[in-house]
Parts: structure tokens; C-alpha cells; sequence
């Protein structure tokens, strides 16, 4: 399963998600879902600009867990 943490970023740069959507251009429902795990894709200009906001590097923000089948 792939985990995205963006929680964890948005804590640590004591930003909100309204923040990071206007200093990305992304909407809120959008980060909403990436937020959620809902995601089903994402682009890499969407992660670049997300890594340029949080100051950090796209395996910061995505871990993969392995799942019992």
C-alpha cells in the first residue's frame, strides 16, 4: 500500500491545507484527496511543486507498506 504523509509536513511547517493549496495552485478538494490516501495518481509537477512548499523530497512525502494478500 502506498502512504502519503502529508500530514506530517503540514504539521511540521505549521502551514494549512488552505495555505498549501494558494502556495502550490492546487485545489483543496485535490489535496484533500492526496491527503485521505484516496489518491489514485499523482502527477510529478503536482509532487515537485508540493516538495518546493514543504521543503522537502518526494520519499518524505510517499512511503510504500507492505500488505498481507
Amino acid at each position: 500500500m502506498i502512504e502519503i504523509h502529508l500530514d506530517t509536513y503540514l504539521k511540521k511547517r505549521q502551514m494549512t491545507l488552505t495555505q498549501l493549496s494558494e502556495s502550490v495552485d492546487i485545489t483543496i478538494a485535490n489535496l484533500s484527496i492526496l491527503k485521505s490516501g484516496k489518491a489514485k495518481a499523482i502527477r510529478f509537477s503536482t509532487l515537485e511543486k508540493l516538495c518546493q512548499a514543504l521543503d522537502c523530497q518526494p520519499g518524505d512525502l510517499i512511503s510504500y507498506q507492505k500488505t498481507e494478500d
